[in-house]
């Protein structure tokens, strides 16, 4: 098991949570940290049960890019931070830890269901996660947070930058032709090209790449 050095308190407020946001976007790198062959990838997803007052997290750890599934893990832990819309991480990223903690083969890359800098302070679950671990990370979102676009064509593999004014926030990837796209952006130590490639990568029959959608069928069930 791995134990990860503590990127900062949780225990914390709503405005401490959004000044601790803008100390650390400046912090994520944009561009590729990984190694030459990338040979296992990871999906990482937030449930809930107890009415919300219990964490569940789940990962998944998939050889790459065979997608053959290596190991997954679930941990539950108590709730301690209020659902506040743009502050999830501080909710979700703390049980995450603890699943990526469990594993046995630390992954590459981990592809988060949520925003990496498509955030309004370019630092949703993702970045943040990213930079918890020090590992490389993807946002693979289902739905949009912020951002505009035009239309994305069909086929699948085709795509439309993700803007927030004049800046490039992300990506909204057909992943399956005629199927609703999902929104990739940057998490950490990873170009927005890879994340892209490795989302696509990861894709088989379903709109979701395979490490998240596996993660998530362990987070809901």
């Amino acid at each position: 098991m791995v134990q990860f050095r503590a990127l900062h308190r949780w225990d914390v407020s709503v405005k401490e949570a959004k000044e601790l946001q803008e100390q650390l976007r400046c912090r994520i790198v944009a561009e590729d940290r990984l190694p030459a062959g990338i040979r296992y990838v990871a999906g990482v997803d937030i449930g809930f049960e107890d009415g919300g007052k219990t964490t569940k997290a789940a990962v998944a750890v998939l050889a790459f890019p065979s997608l053959e599934v290596c190991e997954h893990r679930v941990v539950r832990a108590p709730t301690t931070f209020p659902y506040v819309p743009g502050l999830l991480s501080f909710r979700e990223v703390p049980a995450a830890i603890r699943v990526m903690e469990m594993v046995k083969q630390l992954p590459d890359v981990v592809l988060c269901d949520g925003q990496g800098i498509a955030h309004p302070r370019r630092l949703g679950l993702a970045s943040h996660l990213g930079l918890a671990l020090d590992i490389p990370t993807v946002g693979a979102a289902k739905s949009r947070l912020i951002g505009t676009h035009r239309a994305v064509p069909k086929q699948k593999g085709r795509s439309v930058p993700l803007l927030d004014g004049d800046e490039q926030i992300g990506i909204v990837l057909r992943t399956r032709t005629a199927v609703k796209p999902m929104f990739v952006s940057i998490g950490h130590k990873v170009s927005l090209k890879t994340a892209r490639d490795l989302v696509m990568g990861c894709v088989t029959k379903y709109r979701l790449p395979e490490t998240t959608r596996l993660a998530h069928r362990l987070a809901s069930g």
